[in-house]
């Protein structure tokens, strides 16, 4: 299974989100962190992951008579290149989408559900603005956000930090002007 068909299924994108602190997991925690998903399906699912070598055994033991696996996320498996989005089809990009706004709206009822969830309290953020950028501002826009999370994103875990899901789409409300040659 390439890359992006690794990551086209949103139980397998909850893993990986839950994954992402660099804690080693056994599935029955994955399953404990995903309670909204099936105890096979999660099973499945981190088979698939470890298959396509986004997760690695990190250690096994006995318990009552069973082998329990401790996982680690290979974070460097999970990046998706400029090269392999230059290569995928309207179609993929379709499933693409479809499967983060399913992925974001699992996340998000799970969030709700949790005992104790306060949006206002936890400062949830829900917004869609319509910008006109040209060419130029839009690249700027796109280098100002990988800024801005980039600044962040190596936070690690500690007892002030909550992991937080930020879900970012941008394109085209119409259809676009034509490239100019030097763009």
């Amino acid at each position: 299974m390439d890359t992006v068909d690794l990551f086209l299924h949103p139980v397998r994108v909850r893993i990986v989100h839950a994954m992402y602190d660099g804690s080693a997991r056994t599935t029955s925690e994955l399953c404990a962190l995903l309670p909204d998903v099936s105890q096979a399906t999660v099973y499945r699912h981190v088979g698939l992951l470890v298959g396509g070598g986004v997760l690695a055994i990190e250690g096994e033991e006995r318990v009552r008579g069973a082998v329990e696996r401790r996982y680690v996320l290979r974070r460097g498996k999970t990046v998706i290149d400029a090269e392999t989005t230059a290569s995928m089809s309207t179609e993929d990009y379709r499933r693409s989408f479809a499967v983060s706004v399913a992925t974001l709206q699992a996340e998000f009822n799970a969030y709700l559900d949790r005992e104790g969830a306060d949006p206002v309290r936890d400062l949830v953020a829900i917004r869609q603005h319509a910008l006109w950028l040209s060419r130029d501002e839009l690249v700027a826009l796109i280098d100002d956000v990988r800024d801005v999370l980039l600044a962040r994103v190596g936070n690690e875990p500690s007892p002030e930090r909550v992991r937080h899901l930020l879900g970012l789409t941008l394109f085209p409300g119409e259809t676009p002007l034509p490239q100019t040659p030097d763009a």
